[in-house]
């Protein structure tokens, strides 16, 4: 006989947007009866994590939360590997409002979720869309995130993961002069991949701020 019961765990410091994804859930199509648990910040989820270990069915986990200092988690990045410790069963959903195709296909490539959901994207039918894909053994992706997908995996050829990291060090202010103490190879080999870098933004003479200007223009950071 089919479960109709599911524990679920919304991880996310704003009580109105979890009273509000609960809400949501409640609408879903398979006549599931919910039992909701909610944690508003790294240490609060940290602590139901292990004290329910494997009793949740689906995890939603926001990337931006209050950090627990002493268990040196400072995100819901950080926090997902002490999901998949405690709760190895459960499928997991992260809510982000990053739109960076960067980070997103980072995020996407580390922690290979079960659904990401972009805050900017996603309407209420959307979240109840998601929720019964993944529940259905199936991955779930919002538009945005599709589309960094698509888009890194088509310049991935051209662009390696060095070479992303070096846009990503430039963007954060790290001087070039600097980058080699980031970096496991040298300033020749890095003036060799920001020339690279300039060719695939059509940079023909330009500086380190033309690099993250090009960045930025194309939603790459």
């Amino acid at each position: 006989m089919k479960n109709n019961k599911k524990k679920i765990l919304i991880i996310d410091d704003h009580s109105l947007i979890i009273e509000g994804y609960k809400s949501i859930l409640s609408f879903n199509e398979q006549g599931l009866e919910l039992d909701f648990k909610q944690a508003l910040s790294c240490q609060a989820a940290y602590n139901i994590l292990k004290i329910e270990e494997g009793n949740f069915d689906v995890i939603f986990l926001d990337m931006t939360l209050p950090p627990y200092d002493e268990m040196e988690i400072y995100s819901g990045e950080d926090l997902f590997p002490h999901v998949k410790k405690y709760q190895p069963q459960s499928k997991v959903i992260l809510v982000t409002s990053h739109t960076e195709q960067f980070l997103l296909y980072k995020i996407y490539k580390k922690l290979n979720p079960d659904g990401i959901l972009i805050k900017s994207d996603f309407t209420p039918v959307e979240f109840l869309t998601a929720f019964e894909y993944i529940l259905n053994e199936n991955k779930y992706y919002s538009y945005t995130m599709r589309e960094a997908i698509k888009k890194i995996a088509a310049n991935y050829s051209f662009l390696d993961s060095l070479d992303m990291q070096i846009i990503t060090l430039l963007s954060e202010g790290i001087q070039s002069k600097s980058l080699e103490d980031y970096l496991s190879i040298g300033k020749s080999a890095i003036d060799k991949r920001k020339q690279k870098i300039k060719t695939f933004f059509k940079i023909e003479k330009g500086t380190d701020e033309d690099i993250i200007r090009e960045a930025k223009k194309q939603n790459f950071i």
